[in-house]
């Protein structure tokens, strides 16, 4: 126990103490970066990775320790239970099984946010509509009589049909910065499984995230209906309803952007692919895994919807096929995500999406690359997900199709069965127990990253069509070696253990 305690205030002072000033009084940009995970309970054949933080802790600290500005983008908010609405998932369990669940770490971290409003901190939360029965309830409460907390609600649907805010990020200062899977819920803090990476000190990234952020929220207060077009997409074959900036509307017919920072990029098919996307140098300490700042290292940041792009700044979607395609030959690509269609979700007419797909075979092919995916089995388990993970294992039958083939790669797969995912919802309903042993929308693995041997890509968004083209997402890759063998490390804990089922082939 005392091992333990000396650990957690050597975390507090090296992240929190304050940092070196210039001459200028100007903070030094030196980063340092953790990997955080939320690991549900009951979890106990799962080996831990030494130096990971919780995500509650990580929370708790952003607000806590934040002096001026906090920026927070967010799908929805739960971070209190509701155990005595009949509407909530949450509804019929007891305090003590709350408890147990790990329940009250969320009312600890909106406590924070409520002391960090209270210490007159800049305040601004931009998210989607929110959920059934509470929507927004928790950031509208928080801004109720603070003029320095502003709420605001981004619904994306307006500007493209479909689309939600779905990125989770934090910003503390212009500084520390959040960017991650889990969601403003308490169960994303003990009941989901979840992946982000947490950078302290490191302007370099946090400033940049916040050019987007101010994208985002400057649409918020636009008229849709005035920047709006119904276009002709000839990359998908459909008609659909895009900003009027957008690379997908024909040259001579855009409009002028209005957002903050914007960048013209030629129409290409898709995304507007670069050759040459935006790379900036940081030495990045990893205090909780081998420690070393002595180089710098690559890293990036990529976005979604396109239309959301400034500088040189890549869209999503291609972030994530340039780490596929980063891998080396002979060595493995590990990808982890909670859905996985081929497809659009959302849209009406449905667009086939096969960007990763092709990634994934082609590195198998030409790389003799393993890859290894590791995708969601639960209760809200989507339709087609099968027949699309399948698909993948063809690229193995392909391999060996031909005798002109010289293709030593595979794809294997497996799912990802959190115990307990299938009992999952209200412990009462209409009176009565309905059995059920967690609350809904629990259970179930929710991180999006991909790693190769020399690249990581730590995700927001999940991977199907809708995320890249009309979601709000973001994502920071680098080549540091520490980040990377972590997250190898994280992923391969999570391969190796008995809740990683292998899919059997068609």
């Amino acid at each position: 126990m005392a091992s333990q305690l000396v650990f957690l205030l050597f975390l507090f002072n090296l992240c929190f103490a304050p940092f070196p000033l210039t001459s200028a009084s100007q903070p030094i940009d030196e980063c340092k970066a953790w990997l955080v995970q939320s690991i549900p309970t009951n979890m106990t054949d799962l080996t831990p990775v030494p130096g990971v933080l919780s995500t509650a802790d990580v929370f708790r600290w952003l607000a806590g320790n934040t002096t001026r500005e906090l920026d927070i983008t967010a799908q929805y908010w739960e971070f209190i239970a509701l155990p005595n609405d009949n509407r909530s998932g949450d509804y019929g369990y007891t305090d003590a099984q709350l408890g147990s669940f790990g329940a009250n770490e969320g009312l600890q971290v909106y406590q924070s946010l409520q002391s960090a409003a209270d210490r007159n901190v800049s305040i601004r939360i931009l998210q989607n509509s929110g959920f059934y029965p509470d929507y927004d309830t928790e950031s509208a409460s928080l801004a109720a009589g603070r003029p320095n907390v502003q709420n605001v609600t981004l619904l994306l649907s307006n500007w493209y049909g479909s689309g939600i805010v779905h990125a989770k990020v934090w910003i503390s200062d212009s500084k520390d910065i959040y960017i991650g899977s889990a969601n403003n819920d308490w169960k994303s803090l003990t009941q989901v499984k979840e992946l982000g990476i947490y950078l302290v000190n490191c302007s370099s990234v946090a400033t940049k995230v916040e050019v987007y952020f101010n994208n985002l929220w400057k649409l918020a207060f636009l008229n849709s209906s005035l920047y709006t077009k119904t276009v002709w997409d000839q990359q998908w074959q459909i008609k659909r309803q895009v900003p009027c900036w957008s690379h997908f509307v024909p040259f001579q017919e855009r409009c002028r952007s209005p957002l903050p920072h914007y960048v013209e990029t030629p129409h290409v098919a898709g995304y507007p692919t670069l050759l040459d996307p935006n790379m900036f140098q940081l030495a990045i300490n990893t205090p909780g895994y081998n420690n070393t700042s002595s180089q710098n290292n690559s890293c990036y940041l990529s976005f979604a919807p396109p239309e959301m792009l400034f500088t040189k700044y890549q869209a999503d979607e291609q972030g994530w096929v340039d780490t596929i395609k980063s891998v080396g030959a002979g060595a493995t690509v590990r990808i982890n995500t909670m859905d996985w269609l081929g497809q659009s979700q959302y849209l009406s007419p449905t667009v086939f999406w096969s960007s990763l797909s092709s990634a994934i075979s082609e590195v198998v092919f030409s790389k003799h690359a393993t890859v290894k995916v590791i995708a969601a089995y639960w209760a809200y388990y989507l339709n087609g997900t099968d027949e699309y993970l399948k698909s993948l294992l063809y690229s193995n039958v392909l391999c060996s199709s031909s005798k002109y083939n010289n293709c030593a790669g595979k794809v294997e797969i497996k799912y990802y069965e959190v115990p307990g995912y299938n009992k999952t919802g209200p412990a009462l309903s209409n009176g009565k127990s309905t059995g059920n042993i967690y609350p809904d929308f629990t259970r179930v693995n929710h991180a999006k990253y991909v790693v190769s041997d020399v690249r990581a890509h730590i995700a927001t968004s999940n991977l199907i069509w809708d995320y890249f083209y009309t979601t709000a997402g973001v994502s920071f890759g680098t080549d540091n070696p520490s980040i990377i063998s972590q997250l190898q490390e994280v992923f391969d804990a999570d391969w190796n253990s008995p809740y990683a089922i292998p899919i059997v082939p068609l």
